[in-house]
């Protein structure tokens, strides 16, 4: 499994998929935090940084997953009540 290199405080555990690689899945708020207290970045800079910079490199099969922890009712609210 790959990492991201500076995240471990954020790291939740496996994901594991029938028929693909299990992946290492992180706390998206978390990584957002730990950018903000040892960066010294705003929250809108760390989200930036966090999607162009680690989000947005696939480095292949075994690139790790990011989890945006929502209510059931934000799903609905941004998804729709279908989801």
């Amino acid at each position: 499994m790959l990492k991201a290199d500076g995240f471990d405080d954020a790291i939740m555990g496996v994901c594991r998929i029938c028929g693909n690689h299990d992946r290492l899945v992180y706390d998206y708020d978390a990584c957002l935090k730990i950018l903000m207290d040892r960066d010294g970045m705003t929250w809108e800079e760390a989200e930036d940084y966090l999607e162009f910079n680690v989000l947005g490199a696939y480095v292949g099969e075994q690139t790790p997953a990011f989890i945006h922890m929502l209510t059931m009712e934000e799903v609905e609210e941004i998804y729709g009540k279908d989801s």
